[in-house]
């Protein structure tokens, strides 16, 4: 067992982690981190469980296990750079169930294996205390939107219900990002229609359509709809990116070099939660976009915010 200092000042909760050849026990504990790892044959894909807040209640057979928050983007890593702060906090602050779903796993990268990533995203999810984590099988690069891409989405999606889903970034520099967006957008949408039938663990479905979809700004700056700040959460944000050790920078790494493995890329993603952050009068934050208006019932709700 090795203490791994990581900023918490309270016991919050235990969270058990299994991947396809891992069990990791999570224990957040008087400032202190403690994790241990054992070598278990399991399933390929992610699951976590609270064990003081019991989530996983229902058998792993039915066909839904619900969150509250569902992050979906195209690359390991995405969520961790643009939207990990956000999923802590709600984790932390709020006791939300709060899961994440990569469509592929980041084969095209220069740096690192699949199995690699795999294991990396393994790693962040533990250290954010996420409760599910899956990686699709989609194409790196070469994912269309169409049938064979948007259906395992939906199962996903039906699978975890989700009041909300944060995905990539509507505009950016890497294709995959803004293409991603918009198949998890037409994929939150066709999740809600009967007509279209999926199964999980061959039990039918149900259909179901998230109330809102938010999009994380990535690597190109777009003016942000709203923000959260994340200050009390940026160094376990920065712990989850650095899980991700092929894809970052690393002195002792012999491969070759990329925008995102330099010393000053770690710089860039702290010099954007600042800005976000001055935008709110706070440290740090991430900023996310909507592609539709977001209905307020009562205006007064934002009083308190705006008179501060």
């Amino acid at each position: 067992m090795t203490p791994n200092a990581a900023g918490i000042d309270y016991f919050t909760n235990v969270n058990i982690f299994l991947t396809s050849n891992t069990l990791f026990i999570q224990i957040y504990y008087i400032k202190n981190f403690l994790s241990f790892k054992l070598s278990l044959p399991l399933h390929n894909y992610l699951f976590g469980i609270s064990l003081l807040n019991p989530f996983y209640n229902q058998n792993f057979s039915t066909p839904f296990m619900k969150l509250d928050i569902l992050a979906i983007a195209v690359h390991p890593d995405d969520v961790e750079l643009s939207c990990s702060g956000t999923l802590i906090k709600h984790i932390r602050e709020y006791n939300h169930k709060v899961g994440i779903v990569d469509l592929t796993h980041g084969e095209l990268g220069t740096r690192g294996t699949p199995n690699l990533r795999k294991q990396e995203a393994t790693n962040a999810a533990a250290i954010m205390g996420i409760h599910y984590r899956k990686i699709l099988e989609l194409q790196d690069g070469f994912f269309e939107n169409n049938e064979a891409s948007l259906r395992p989405v939906i199962e996903q999606i039906r699978l975890t219900q989700p009041q909300i889903v944060i995905t990539n970034a509507l505009q950016d520099r890497h294709p995959d990002h803004p293409r991603a967006c918009k198949l998890v957008a037409d994929a939150c949408f066709l999740s809600g229609l009967r007509r279209i039938e999926t199964t999980y663990n061959g039990q039918t479905q149900t259909p179901w359509r998230p109330n809102q979809i938010f999009h994380s700004i990535q690597f190109y700056y777009q003016k942000p709809d709203f923000v959260v700040d994340i200050t009390p959460y940026m160094n376990t944000k920065r712990e989850a990116i650095l899980a991700y050790k092929s894809q970052f920078y690393d002195q002792s790494s012999t491969e070759p070099e990329t925008l995102i493995t330099s010393k000053s890329f770690l710089n860039y993603i702290e010099a954007r939660a600042a800005e976000m952050g001055s935008i709110i009068e706070t440290e740090f934050a991430e900023g996310f976009n909507v592609s539709k208006p977001i209905e307020i019932k009562n205006l007064m709700d934002l009083v308190q915010k705006l008179s501060q």
